[in-house]
C-alpha cells in the first residue's frame, strides 16, 4: 500500500508541469497554478506514504513486469522513507513560492518551462531514492541531473548563468559516468544489479576499496565535497532562488543518500573509510565556511555554507563507520543519528535561508550584500525568519541545527579517548560553528540592519503570502525539532537499526544515549530568555530619546559611513588569507581633495579558478602551438600519416632488427 502512495506521488510530480505547455501565453498563469496544485498533491501522497512506513516498520517491494528487472526495481525501506520526506516537502513549498517569485506576467519566456522541469526534478530525486535496482536508480539520477541543468539556466540571457549551467552539466555527467562504472563493478562483485547486501567474504579487500572510491567520487560530486564542489557556488548563485533552495536543501543530499545506500550494502566497512570521511568532512566544513565569509553575493555565500554543512554530515557518517568498524554501537548510533538528522535540518534551515534571501533579492533587485541595508524596516517578517534560519545554521539552541551537531559532538568526544583523529576533529567542528556565527552576524547586520545603501534597498517591498508560507512552515519545523527532538528519535532509530543489522550490532536506542529531555529544557529556556530580552529591549527603546550623536563635523551622516559586509569580515579574511588569497582593487589617492573612489575585493574559487582555469590556459597554448601543423594542405597531411605509420612499424620491430636496419 505504501509503495503505491510513493509511486502515485512520483508520477503526479513528473506530470505536474505538462499541462502548462499546452496553454497559450494568455492562460499561462493557470498552467503554473495547476503545476503547483499537482505538486502539493504529490507531496501529500509522498509524505503520507513515507510516514506510513515508519508506522508499520515493514519494507515493501514493487515489481515491474520488464525483463531487465529480475529483482524488484523499486522499494521502500527506512532509509528511503527518511530521505523522501524533505524531497516532497521542499518540492511543494518551492512550487508555491515560485508562483509569486517567478510569475508568468513578468517571466513569460520561462514561467511555463520552469514548473515542468521542477516536476521532473522532484520526480527524479524521488525515483532514485525509491529505486532498488541500479537501472531504476540511474534513470532517476539522470532525470534529476538534466532537470536541474534546465532549472539552473532558466535565466539563460545572462552569460554567468550559461557558464554556471555548463560547468554543472559537465560535473553532473562526470558523476553519472562514475556511477555507471560503480554499478558495473557492483554487478561483477555481487552478481546482480539489485541493491542487496553483500555476503561476507564475497568481495576482496581491493574490490571493496574500488567500490568505495567510485561511490565517493560519483556521489561526492553531487554532494559538493571539497575538492569536488567546483560546480556548486555558481549554480546555486545564478539559479532562481527557489531552485537554489531545492538544490542546496535537497539535491546535494542525493549524494549523501547514495553514499548511505552503498554503505548499507557492505556488512564490514574498513576502518580506513570512516577516517577518510571524517577528514574530508572536516576539510569541507572549515574551508566552506571560510570561503563563505569572504563572499559579497548573498546567494553565493549561502552556497558555500552548503559545502560546510555537507562536511558536518560527513563527520557524522565517518564516526558512524568508525563505530561499525570497531564494533562500538554507541559511536555508530550517535554518528549516524547526527548525520541523518542534519540531512533533515539542513534541508529545513538552508531552504528557509534561500527563500528569505530570494525575497530580499526580489525586493532590492540585487544579490550584492553591500548594496543592501535597512531591509528589516520594510520586511520585518522576512528579517525575523531569516534570523531564525541564521541561528539554526550556526548550531545554536533552541533550533534544530544544535541538536544534530550535538549528536556528532557526543560521538567525537566519546571516541576521543581511544582515537586521536576524532580528538583533532572536535576543535575543527567548534571553529566551523564559530565562523558560521560570525558570517551570519555579518550577513544579517549588513542586509537587514542599519540604513539603506542604495536606492533599490530604500524602495524594497515586502513579500506576499505565497512567498511567506514556505518561511513560516520551515521556521516552525526547525523550531519543532530543536524543542522536541524526542519525537523524531524513533525515526532515526529505525534507519540506524537497518544500518547496524548487517554488521550484527545491536545498537542502544538514541533516547538512551542522548539527553533529549535536557535538550528540550535547554531549548525552551533559551526561547523564554530570548523573548524576555526582546521585551526588555522594546521597553527600553520606547523610553529613550533619539538624538544626533557627535558626528566629527559632518552635518549629515550618510549610509556610506556605516560598516559594510566587507569591512566587517576584513579581519577574518586577512586571518585566512593564506587560503583565500584575496585580491584588493582600489583607486590610488593622489590629490589633496580626491574624487569619489571605491574599494573592491575578490576571492578566486578554490578549484575552478585556481586549478581548472590555469590548466585550460595551458591546454589552449599547446593547442595554438599545434595549430601550426594544420596548414590545410593535403600533401602535409599525407606526410603526417606516413611518418606515423613508419613510427608504428618501427615500434613493432624487435630491438635487434631495428639496430641492424639503422647500421
Amino acid at each position: 500500500m505504501k509503495t503505491y502512495f510513493i509511486a502515485t506521488a512520483i508520477v503526479t510530480a513528473f506530470a505536474s508541469g505538462v499541462p502548462a505547455l499546452f496553454l497559450s501565453s494568455r492562460h499561462a498563469r493557470y498552467g503554473q497554478i495547476l503545476a503547483s496544485l499537482g505538486m502539493v498533491f504529490a507531496a501529500t501522497m509522498g509524505l503520507t506514504g513515507s510516514a506510513l512506513h515508519f508506522v508499520s516498520g515493514q519494507p515493501e517491494k514493487l515489481f515491474i513486469p520488464w525483463p531487465v528487472f529480475s529483482n524488484p526495481a523499486l522499494g521502500l525501506d527506512a532509509l528511503s522513507a527518511f530521505f523522501l520526506m524533505p524531497v516532497f516537502l521542499i518540492g511543494a513549498l518551492g512550487s508555491l513560492y515560485g508562483l509569486s517569485y517567478w510569475p508568468t506576467r513578468l517571466k513569460i519566456a520561462s514561467a511555463r518551462t520552469l514548473p515542468l522541469f521542477w516536476g521532473f526534478l522532484v520526480s527524479g530525486m524521488a525515483l532514485l531514492i525509491y529505486a532498488q535496482h541500479a537501472l531504476s536508480f540511474l534513470l532517476g539520477w539522470e532525470t534529476m541531473a538534466l532537470a536541474a541543468f534546465f532549472l539552473v539556466v532558466t535565466d539563460h540571457q545572462k552569460a554567468d548563468t550559461r557558464r554556471s549551467g555548463l560547468i554543472y552539466l559537465i560535473a553532473t555527467h562526470i558523476s553519472t559516468l562514475t556511477l555507471i562504472a560503480l554499478f558495473l563493478f557492483w554487478q561483477q562483485t555481487s552478481g546482480s544489479f539489485a541493491f542487496t547486501p553483500l555476503a561476507r567474504g564475497v568481495a576482496s579487500s581491493l574490490d571493496l576499496h574500488i567500490l568505495f572510491f567510485l561511490a565517493l567520487v560519483g556521489f561526492g560530486l553531487k554532494a559538493g565535497i571539497i575538492p569536488l564542489h567546483f560546480w556548486l557556488p555558481g549554480a546555486h548563485a545564478n539559479a532562481p532562488s527557489h531552485v537554489s533552495a531545492i538544490m542546496s536543501g535537497v539535491l546535494i543530499k542525493m549524494g549523501i543518500y547514495g553514499l548511505f545506500r552503498i554503505l548499507f550494502l557492505i556488512p564490514e566497512p574498513p576502518f580506513l573509510w570512516g577516517n577518510l570521511l571524517l577528514i574530508l568532512g572536516a576539510i569541507s566544513s572549515l574551508v566552506g565556511v571560510i570561503f563563505a565569509i569572504a563572499q559579497h553575493d548573498i546567494k553565493r555565500l549561502l552556497a558555500y555554507h552548503s559545502i560546510e554543512n555537507i562536511g558536518i554530515i560527513l563527520m557524522g557518517m565517518g564516526m558512524g563507520l568508525i563505530g561499525l568498524s570497531l564494533q562500538n554501537s554507541t559511536w555508530a548510533v550517535l554518528g549516524f543519528a547526527g548525520a541523518l538528522l542534519h540531512v533533515w535540518n539542513h534541508a529545513l534551515f538552508k531552504s528557509l535561508l534561500f527563500f528569505g534571501a530570494g525575497i530580499v533579492v526580489h525586493g532590492t533587485h540585487s544579490r550584492e550584500i553591500d548594496t543592501m541595508g535597512g531591509v528589516a524596516k520594510r520586511m520585518p517578517w522576512t528579517a525575523a525568519f531569516f534570523l531564525l534560519g541564521a541561528v539554526a545554521i550556526s548550531g545554536l539552541p533552541p533550533l534544530n541545527g544544535f541538536v544534530s551537531e550535538l549528536f556528532i559532538y557526543l560521538a567525537l568526544f566519546g571516541s576521543a579517548t581511544s582515537n586521536l583523529l576524532p580528538a583533532m576533529i572536535v576543535p575543527v567542528l567548534a571553529m566551523t560553528g564559530a565562523l558560521a556565527l560570525a558570517c551570519f552576524v555579518k550577513v544579517y547586520g549588513a542586509v537587514f540592519l542599519g540604513s539603506a545603501r542604495s536606492e533599490n534597498a530604500q524602495k524594497a517591498h515586502g513579500p506576499d503570502w505565497l512567498m511567506m508560507t514556505p518561511l513560516v512552515t520551515l521556521g516552525i519545523a526547525s523550531l519543532g525539532i530543536g524543542l522536541l527532538p524526542a519525537l523524531f528519535a524513533p525515526l532515526l532509530d529505525a534507519v540506524i537499526t537497518q544500518f547496524l543489522s548487517p554488521a550484527n550490532l545491536q545498537g542502544e536506542a538514541l533516547t538512551g544515549l542522548t539527553p533529549l529531555s535536557w535538550i528540550s529544557a535547554m531549548g525552551f529556556g533559551s526561547l523564554a530568555a530570548g523573548f524576555l530580552v526582546y521585551l526588555l529591549l522594546k521597553r527600553y527603546k520606547n523610553k529613550t530619546q533619539n538624538a544626533v550623536t557627535w558626528d566629527c563635523g559632518y552635518s549629515k551622516p550618510s549610509a556610506t559611513m556605516q560598516y559594510t559586509a566587507s569591512s566587517f569580515a576584513a579581519s577574518i579574511v586577512l586571518l585566512f588569507s593564506w587560503i583565500l588569497r584575496p585580491r584588493f582593487f582600489r583607486h590610488e589617492i593622489k590629490k589633496l581633495f580626491p574624487d569619489e573612489s571605491h574599494l573592491h575585493t575578490h576571492v578566486d574559487e578554490l578549484v575552478l579558478d585556481r586549478i581548472f582555469e590555469p590548466m585550460h590556459r595551458i591546454l589552449k597554448q599547446i593547442s595554438l602551438w599545434f595549430h601550426r601543423f594544420q596548414q590545410g594542405s593535403t600533401q602535409y597531411y599525407i606526410a603526417y600519416i606516413l611518418i606515423v605509420l613508419l613510427l608504428m612499424l618501427a615500434s613493432m620491430l624487435p630491438f635487434s632488427e631495428f639496430s641492424a636496419l639503422t647500421q
